[in-house]
């Protein structure tokens, strides 16, 4: 792996189901701010290429970053969708980063272990994008991961615009992305809001991709709970019993 890595956290939103004024990403897990494991692990893999994209509480968030990594930060005055977010990022990840990574700072749970694999594989298949996956035997709630007869990656469909059958695929998107940055670069501008969320999905690089023949894959990831996001006060309570069992040395896998 020689190409230089930076890594994109997603962290503007405010989380609506969290039912409460703070952001999202703020929430304390083991009495720590949520965000600060993502960054923590990200910084692990890239060192300071970490670019975090901020909105709701973007100050507060910037300064709980800062407490213990440096990091570049690009602000999201409105929330259009993961791939919006992306756009936003860009100008902010530094020249020399060829791959870049997109995490999301729900998502405190993915270690540094699993991107560094995840990068890996995709820089020694020389692929344009290689995504995380996970086979859950309760989908619900991620986008499904679609598959031509051949076994190619084609698309990635949101739950909310799946149809029956495809929300019965157990083969899910992580939300968690390695992307080579000229096809980053070439792929966002080309992005449109033609789904019932009328958001920018960067999940929608995979079917402009694989239209293009270009070289696309994903990883499976082993650990599910790796994956978990955050979008409720029960899903922070699972996290942390998660956590709790990592720091007695104890994992447990949630599909």
């Amino acid at each position: 792996m020689t190409d230089t890595v930076g890594i994109v956290i997603l962290a503007a939103g405010l989380g609506t189901r969290m039912e409460s004024d703070l952001a999202k990403v703020l929430h304390p897990i083991c009495g720590v701010p949520m965000i600060r494991y993502v960054v923590d692990t990200a910084a692990t893999v890239a060192g300071n290429n970490v670019v975090v994209v901020v909105g709701h509480q973007a100050e507060r968030v910037k300064q709980v970053v800062a407490e213990t990594v440096s990091a570049h930060f690009a602000l999201q005055e409105r929330q259009l969708g993961t791939g919006h977010a992306v756009m936003c990022a860009l100008p902010s990840i530094p020249d020399d980063v060829a791959q870049v990574v997109v995490l999301c700072g729900d998502v405190p749970l993915i270690r540094p272990g699993t991107i560094e694999q995840l990068v890996a594989d995709h820089c020694r298949q020389r692929r344009d994008v290689t995504l995380l996956a996970v086979r859950l035997s309760n989908p619900k709630g991620y986008g499904r991961l679609i598959f031509d007869a051949g076994g190619g990656l084609t698309a990635i469909v949101e739950e909310a615009d799946a149809d029956e059958v495809q929300k019965a695929i157990n083969i899910v998107n992580a939300g968690i992305y390695v992307i080579r940055r000229d096809f980053l670069e070439s792929v966002l501008p080309r992005l449109g809001r033609d789904n019932k969320q009328n958001e920018i999905y960067l999940t929608d690089i995979v079917g402009l991709g694989y239209r293009d023949q270009r070289p696309i894959g994903a990883v499976i990831v082993s650990d599910s709970s790796e994956i978990l996001g955050v979008n409720s006060r029960d899903d922070l309570q699972i996290v942390e019993k998660i956590m709790n069992m990592r720091g007695s040395g104890k994992d447990l896998d949630f599909s």
